[in-house]
Parts: structure tokens; C-alpha cells; sequence
């Protein structure tokens, strides 16, 4: 399906779903646009930080490559899900991947309707090549679970164990340990 504008999916969604928190008086909280096509591997990612120029960056980024092939449907999950993150960043003024509070906007979005249904994960097909051998093994000290990664992420924790142990929050004491996978043999 051809990608559609996500601007007016955006203040769709936050009226039905956010009540207009997300752009009071019109005014987005956060950026919108769909990936230059490199992004391969995600459908999606909400984050802030800041631009080169020190100015506030809040944006939300949907999947090209993944998205586009896919019924709308994927779309609108993968827009509502992402703003669910900046809800509760943005609104509620709370760090947390997964945690309570995402979880119940997420329970409360699907209940309310039934044109898309918002998930933790998504498993979408992968584009074509976007498969290559990981180089890094990322492993939990607490769990001992591990999962590969292309490439090392600094501060990423397992999501399992923060839910597990400190209610859905990131805490140092679940931080990833990678291992270069060309070193092992």
C-alpha cells in the first residue's frame, strides 16, 4: 500500500485515543516523518534528545521499508504505539519503556476500538536483505539471556528483567553485556 501522510493519522489518533494531549491548540509535541529508507529491521521508534544545534528534538519515525508493503493497519499500530511512548513521556512526565502506564493506554486504545490493535512487538517480514549476520552477542547478567544485535547500544537494558524487577523501569543492574561475535571461536 502507498504511504499515506502521517500528519493527519497523528491528530486522528491523539484526538480519538490521547484526547488532544499530544498537540494542544494544534501544536505537535513531537515531530513526525517517515524513515529516508534505512530503517530496516524496526517498524518504528519514538525519542528525545536534542539536534546538532541544541535545540529540543521529540520525534516519532515510522519504517519505510517495513511499513510500506504492509495494510494500513500496520501503519496505524506502529504510529499509535509510538505515541503511546511520547504520551507517557511528553503528558505524564514518566521514563519507561513498557512499563504500567504504557501498558494501560496500550489495553484501553484496543478496547476502545477495533480498526488496528496496538502490541509490544510487532512481527512484521523483513525487506529483503535486511538480514545480515549480527556482529554483536548481547547478554543479561541477571536472566543470562542473550540476543544479537548489528550493532553495541550503550545504556540498553533487558526489558524482561526491569519489568520483572523494578516495575517496568530501567535500572543498571539489568544493562547488557555485548560480545563481539568475530572474537568467539
Amino acid at each position: 500500500m502507498p504511504l499515506e501522510p502521517l500528519l493527519p493519522l497523528f491528530h486522528r489518533l491523539d484526538r480519538e485515543h490521547f484526547a488532544g494531549s499530544l498537540a494542544p491548540e494544534g501544536r505537535r509535541r513531537v515531530e513526525l516523518r517517515w524513515s529516508d529508507g534505512r530503517m530496516r529491521r524496526t517498524a518504528g521508534f519514538y525519542r528525545r534528545g536534542r539536534h546538532a544545534d541544541g535545540r529540543p528534538l521529540c520525534e516519532i519515525v515510522l519504517s519505510r521499508p517495513l511499513l510500506e508493503p504492509l495494510p494500513r493497519q500496520a501503519t496505524l499500530s506502529t504510529l499509535c504505539h509510538e505515541m503511546i511512548h511520547a504520551w507517557v513521556d511528553q503528558v505524564l512526565g514518566v521514563r519507561e519503556v513498557h512499563g504500567p502506564h504504557f501498558r494501560a493506554r496500550m489495553a484501553a486504545i484496543n478496547a476502545a476500538q477495533k480498526e488496528f490493535q496496538v502490541s509490544l512487538r510487532h512481527c512484521y517480514p523483513l525487506p529483503a536483505g535486511a538480514s545480515a549476520a549480527p556482529r554483536w552477542l548481547a547478554r543479561c547478567p541477571s536472566c543470562g539471556i542473550s540476543a544479537p544485535y548489528r550493532r553495541r547500544v550503550q545504556g540498553l537494558a533487558c526489558r524482561h528483567c526491569c519489568e520483572r524487577l523494578h516495575g517496568g523501569l530501567w535500572h543498571p543492574s539489568c544493562l547488557l553485556e555485548f560480545e563481539d561475535t568475530r572474537s568467539v571461536g
